[in-house]
């Protein structure tokens, strides 16, 4: 992989560096944090592989140091594999399937140079296995510009076996330029303290878990943290795993950090915080956003780690770089795109409720969405679906024996609908959050699974009054013929009634702008008939991925719509999480007619995200807010786009290179090309016209005992 963006990594140096030091930070130094690449960027590419080496060059700076776990082979040549066993991160079995042992020192290096490396988290996407080879430390060395950072984790192991690790690593740090040597033996840094220059190579003190036991000392490292003043007599700082600093509980939230970072820099000793990646699990107090995660290290107030060991360097490099020390509310905003919540901010809490759309406005949405359903008494009111089944317990009430069928509506199954219960018995029910990403074991806020109630269409036109930041309000209708046909309900008529109400109740100076959405032409070709409705105020949403749009739908678009939403598969198609393309044109010809695009959902759950944006939400953002410059995000997390929006390092980094990735997968592995998305043409947006609603009897009235779900156990409901 060749680095041509090398030249443009040292151009924007300068600027990176100013931006850092113009701060006041918390580490031992005075300094910005360090990030140590783990095996390079193992978290794209095999660990110690090549490729995840160069990586970490073309998308940092060479500030950025390369780890290497050091291993020696029967003929004592050092090289980088995270492992002692070759079988986790290798095709050693395949090459050598008749020996007992895979170690290291079971091989010469000749006999490795067959060996190829492969992905040792088995999460992680293989399609880069048995394509690089293991590379000696010498190599590894030439990639990097500021030195490495050596990790030795079992010399005990290779003296068992006749060689000296400390002599291999004395020789390496006379010929190459060794910034740490870390290891989890504290004989090993004693061994090594008079041998390496403390003003070229520091000394570190990796620790394990806290119930593990260090064997020079016989004590748990946990109890050894207590004793700093000690590591600090054989060792310049520690690295620890970050719950060490802090802690999260069983359930998988943040405990109160502890003084650990503080208490070893009053000994004078550096401290380095590991296990990060953007692919593991993290405490639901982030939102899923690494960025978040890595900003409560070093930007909390009271301390500052003094590095970050990461699976994917470019992370916590840009959130040293580039949102730390940010003052969000004097801060400029440096991108111009437009924030739209989905369902609120749907991602930490119940969708469509009083708690989602507050955190979206104080997260910094610049436009609120409401999913109008419509009541079984005709009462609009804000649902993320139709199907009560999706947002509720109503499974786990009486109203169970509700469930019907709609096929028009979900042809697939039958469903608890909105239209069958009473706003009164709607509003006994508890909302429940949206888990989009369950079947990858990815759970949203459990704490907050049944928090905060729905709000009606007149309550929630009324929530630009309480936040003075928002733009606007976005209502999204659907299933309005289905509704006039077989319910008799106008869910057009019912939402113009509600702004006519809302419209005469407030202050007009405090009116903000009202947009109309909705997949149906014949839905805003009504709005625009019945309340003379300007294009900017309708919002046409294509429902399915496409990879084109023809010249004559986009003229049909524009006759009822200014704006459109697409999926952001419409703009990067990906399969395997890899994308194809670097890009459709979808989005340009969009824009060149006049129309502004709003692409949806981001979410920050990694998986949601194709692999090209290296697992983080935020490069994702940048690469369709820059490379695309769509006018719009629809996100059920709206706080990482804000925060995006103030970027200090906006414009100054390069884009990923969207469908290079898969020039440097196995072709074996590479996942098989599916057929393009089609074209949206006139066909897809044409549409009969809205029918109009036939006398109804009137409205349902519910018994009083009726009114209330009565919720039934769950194991009864199963049975």
């Amino acid at each position: 992989m060749a680095c041509p963006r090398v030249i443009f990594l040292i151009l924007i140096k300068f600027f990176i560096l100013q931006t850092a030091l113009s701060s006041s930070w918390k580490t031992l130094s005075g300094k910005p944090p360090a990030v140590i690449a783990r095996g390079g960027f193992s978290g794209m590419f095999p660990d110690s592989s090549i490729q995840a080496y160069q990586l970490v060059n073309i998308t940092t700076s060479p500030e950025v140091m390369l780890w290497c776990d050091l291993q020696l082979t029967k003929d004592g040549v050092g090289i980088c594999f995270p492992n002692l066993n070759l079988h986790n991160g290798s095709n050693v079995i395949s090459i050598y399937p008749n020996y007992k042992e895979r170690f290291s020192v079971d091989f010469t290096w000749k006999e490795l140079s067959d060996v190829k490396l492969a992905q040792g988290v088995i999460s992680r996407p293989e399609i880069f296995d048995d394509v690089s080879s293991i590379l000696p430390i010498e190599e590894v060395a030439k990639l990097t510009a500021s030195g490495l950072w050596l990790n030795i984790q079992d010399s005990a192991f290779y003296t068992q076996h006749n060689l000296s690790m400390r002599n291999s690593v004395i020789s390496l740090s006379r010929r190459l330029i060794v910034n740490f040597i870390s290891s989890p033996e504290i004989s090993f840094l004693k061994s090594m303290k008079n041998s390496v220059k403390p003003t070229v190579t520091k000394l570190i003190f990796k620790f394990l878990k806290q119930d593990d036991i260090e064997p020079f000392t016989n004590q748990s490292y946990g109890s050894l943290a207590k004793n700093l003043s000690y590591i600090r007599t054989f060792s310049s700082g520690i690295l620890v795993p970050k719950s060490y600093i802090w802690p999260v509980d069983s359930a998988l939230y943040l405990q109160p950090h502890t003084s650990l970072v503080t208490d070893a820099h009053k000994e004078g000793l550096q401290v380095f915080a590991s296990e990060f990646a953007n692919d593991f699990v993290i405490a639901y107090n982030y939102s899923y956003d690494p960025t978040a995660e890595y900003l409560s290290f070093i930007d909390n107030g009271n301390f500052s780690v003094d590095g970050f060991l990461s699976d994917f360097p470019v992370t916590p490099y840009r959130a040293i770089n580039c949102f730390s020390h940010l003052d969000t509310k004097k801060a400029k905003e440096q991108a111009k795109i437009t924030i739209i919540s989905k369902n609120g901010a749907s991602g930490d809490f119940p969708g469509c409720t009083d708690l989602a759309y507050q955190r979206a406005a104080t997260d910094g949405a610049d436009i609120l969405d409401c999913n109008v359903q419509m009541s079984k008494d005709k009462i609009p009111f804000c649902m993320s679906s139709i199907d009560l089944i999706n947002s509720t317990n109503v499974i786990e009430t009486s109203f169970r024996n509700l469930s019907s069928v709609a096929s028009e509506i979900q042809p697939q199954r039958s469903g608890i609908y909105t239209f069958s219960l009473t706003m009164s018995q709607i509003q006994t029910l508890k909302p429940t959050i949206s888990n989009l990403e369950r079947d990858s074991g990815l759970f949203r806020n459990p704490r907050n699974k049944k928090a905060g109630k729905f709000l009606t269409l007149s309550e929630f036109l009324f929530l630009p009054n309480h936040y003075s930041s928002l733009l606007g309000i976005l209502i999204e209708v659907e299933n309005a013929a289905y509704l006039v046909e077989h319910q008799g309900i106008s869910v057009v008529d019912a939402v113009l009634d509600e702004l006519k109400r809302a419209t005469n109740q407030q202050n007009k100076t405090s009116a903000r702008t009202i947009l109309i959405q909705s997949t149906d032409k014949s839905v805003l070709m009504k709005f625009k008939e019945k309340n003379k409705m300007n294009h900017d105020e309708l919002v046409y949403r294509v429902e399915e991925n496409i990879g084109d749009v023809a010249d004559s739908a986009i003229k049909d678009i524009k006759n009822f719509a200014g704006s459109i939403v697409i999926s952001k598969k419409s703009v990067f198609p990906y399969v395997g999480f890899i994308t194809l393309t670097q890009g459709t044109n979808v989005v340009s010809k969009l824009k060149s007619s006049g129309l502004r695009v709003y692409v949806e959902r981001f979410s920050n759950e990694f998986v949601t995200q194709a692999f090209d944006f290296y697992e983080d939400p935020t490069l994702e953002i940048d690469s369709f807010v820059r490379d695309i410059q769509i006018d719009g995000i629809i996100t059920d997390f709206p706080a990482t786009t804000a925060r995006y929006r103030k970027n200090q390092c906006y414009g100054k980094f390069v884009l990923p290179e969207t469908g290079e990735l898969r020039t440097f997968g196995n072709p074996l592995l590479l996942p098989p090309a599916e057929a393009p998305y089609p074209l949206l043409g006139d066909s897809d947006v044409t549409e009969p016209p809205l029918p109009e609603v036939r006398s109804q009897p009137p409205a349902f009235s519910p018994s009083k005992a009726e009114e209330k779900a009565i919720e039934v156990p769950f194991a009864f409901i199963a049975m």
